[in-house]
């Protein structure tokens, strides 16, 4: 299922977006939930209050206070980088402009309901594409979304005030998170990541060598391997690197 948020200041434009999902969740069996929004500053509202977050955005670029294109460069400075972002709108000269905000599609009203499906199916293979490559992780912050090639590895971080405290390691840096590292491995069981230790979580793309009971990770780190694990740690690793010369 994907959710698409729909915000125009005019409800029957609205509606006529909404009309047109469920014609294209008829015909291609796939599930869209809509969030319909009257302007830019109530979309923000809803993510601002912790709303869930969309994988669409359906933006009309002529409405009343904020633009389309202002509401989009306020959630892309919001770090919601993975929406993908659709606008409307009736006048051409706004093209050049909304590519600033990292636009998907950019359609003249009145939209064809068969370019408009085109577009929708095109957006839906890409996040069937990208939903094994990529983790959202709670934050403080809001949602952090990390591609699996850039997580190096997952760690508890609990103390004794704070529980489900997770440090996520990238190749950018040091992200704190929230959850619980089973969650993570259960999620990332299928892929390149294993739990080496209770409260570990790593990506073994990023494994560098072995030092006695700890791995040492591409970034120079080095992470112990819980005792009863490190025959079954070494051998996956083993597994993974024969694989990848394959």
């Amino acid at each position: 299922m994907y959710r698409i948020a729909i915000c125009d200041d005019e409800l029957p434009r609205r509606e006529d977006v909404q009309r047109m999902l469920l014609g294209l969740s008829v015909k291609s069996g796939i599930d869209f939930e809509t969030g319909l929004f009257a302007s830019g500053e109530e979309l923000l509202n809803h993510y601002d209050e912790g709303g869930e977050p969309f994988h669409i955005l359906v933006l009309d670029i002529e409405m009343t206070g904020l633009t389309g294109i202002d509401t989009a460069r306020k959630l892309r400075e919001k770090r919601r980088l993975s929406e993908q972002i659709i606008f409307l709108t009736s006048y051409a000269e706004y093209m050049l402009e909304s590519f600033d905000v990292m636009t998907f599609q950019y359609l003249l009203k009145p939209v064809d309901p068969a370019v408009f499906e085109e577009k929708m199916l095109k957006l839906c293979r890409y996040f069937e594409e990208k939903e094994s490559e990529i983790l959202i992780v709670k934050s403080a912050d809001g949602d952090l979304v990390l591609h699996h090639d850039e997580i190096i590895s997952i760690e508890a971080a609990n103390g004794l005030t704070v529980k489900n405290k997770l440090k996520i390691t990238t190749t950018r840096g040091v992200h704190d998170g929230r959850g619980m590292i089973s969650s993570y491995a259960e999620a990332l069981k299928d892929g390149r990541f294993l739990q080496i230790h209770r409260s570990i979580l790593i990506n073994l793309s990023h494994v560098h060598k072995f030092s006695g009971s700890r791995v040492v990770m591409s970034n120079a780190a080095e992470l112990p391997i819980g005792r009863s694990k490190v025959k079954e740690v070494k051998d996956a690793c083993t597994r993974f690197m024969v694989a990848r010369t394959e």
